[in-house]
């Protein structure tokens, strides 16, 4: 199982930026996939997650009302739009995927992971 993630990069703060992550080796289709993040210094934390329904969708506090999350079962991908970046969004993000039902907001609750793209964000 492996989880590419892509989209990552260096933007100015207000700006926009979509990340993807692609499924491969399995489907998740019935299952959680999400993004979590990582500050240099500090804990891995949870950004936002949804199931197979659009229900089950949960957010992180700090970004609810600027990023959206998204799936396309067709293609086992799990996408993270993200709006009005901040300098504070700086981050490496990390898609992740758990056989469970509905999204946990704990990094211990995401089975498999992939390898992190780095979302810069400057003021």
């Amino acid at each position: 199982v492996q989880l590419q993630a892509s989209g990552g990069g260096l933007v100015q703060a207000g700006d926009s930026l979509r990340l993807s992550c692609a499924a491969t080796g399995r489907t998740f289709n019935g299952a959680v996939m999400g993004w979590l993040r990582q500050s240099p210094g500090k804990e891995r934390e949870f950004v936002a997650g949804r199931g197979w329904s659009s229900s089950s969708t949960i957010y992180a506090e700090s970004v609810a009302g600027r990023f959206t999350i998204s799936r396309d079962f067709a293609k086992s991908t799990v996408y993270l739009q993200m709006y009005n970046l901040k300098p504070e969004d700086t981050a490496v993000y990390y898609c992740a995927a758990d056989p469970r039902v509905r999204p946990g907001r704990a990094p211990n609750e995401y089975e498999y992971w992939g390898q992190g793209t780095q979302v810069t964000v400057s003021s």
